[in-house]
């Protein structure tokens, strides 16, 4: 069975746009396809599963647990604990077991609230 070709006729929708503008376009529908999957993620993650991804990240277990028990209190954990060390990382550049450290002894909190706003 040959399939008939209708690439022409299906991207007419796209004829008039340029590099940027199909770029761009490319962008929002990529958002579009993973907007479902960000909110199930930050709707239904746990203190086990940040743990976890930290220890992903070389942090240690005691360091993971005071990192996501932070999180948790200060109402972050649906960010990820990770995007949190993640945030520490680029304003320390340092790698992600410091940045953990420092989370874990109190440090830097004030960069993931400004982030995200905390207690949500």
């Amino acid at each position: 069975m040959v399939r008939p070709d209708t690439y022409r006729e299906v991207r007419k929708h796209l004829d008039g746009l340029d590099d940027a503008q199909l770029e761009a376009r490319f962008w929002e529908l990529s958002h579009e396809v993973v907007a479902p999957l960000v909110e199930l993620a930050r709707t239904h993650t746990s203190p086990s599963i940040e743990r976890s991804v930290l220890m992903r990240m070389g942090v240690d277990s005691v360091t993971c647990q005071a990192v996501v028990a932070e999180c948790e209190k200060r109402g972050l954990l649906g960010h990820g604990a990770g995007h949190v060390v993640y945030v520490c990382m680029q304003a320390w550049e340092c790698d992600a077991p410091h940045a953990a450290r420092r989370l874990a002894s109190g440090e830097g909190w004030d960069l993931a609230e400004e982030k995200w706003g905390g207690l949500r």
